[in-house]
């Protein structure tokens, strides 16, 4: 059903586009069927939820759960995951933070 529905507005695309450019050169014809067919198959394609991340009630595994990082850590995705706490720093590499009102006095 999803790919009937998605047919039928790529094909209505098309043919709006092929109706707008009815009395213009071959050319013409073609770029408003293609722009149509555009337009179409995004319409098409929302309303049939072409796309849509769950499906029969199964969720989709993350990247972490298809490909574990042994020991981890240290990896872009870890980096990345953890940026704004650790400053772009690896984990466990720079030192802490100094807090306010603890001086060493000599």
């Amino acid at each position: 059903m999803r790919k009937a529905i998605l047919l039928f507005f790529l094909l209505l695309g098309i043919g709006l586009g092929l109706l707008s450019a009815l009395k213009e050169d071959w050319g013409v014809k073609l770029v408003m069927m293609v722009i149509g067919a555009m337009f179409g198959s995004a319409i098409g394609g929302g309303l049939a939820q072409i796309g849509k991340p769950y499906r029969n009630g199964r969720r989709l595994l993350t990247e972490e759960e298809i490909n574990p990082i042994p020991g981890g850590g240290c990896s872009g995705r870890d980096i990345a995951a953890n940026y704004w706490r650790d400053k772009g720093q690896p984990p466990y590499t720079r030192m802490p933070d100094i807090e306010l009102g603890k001086h060493v006095e000599p």
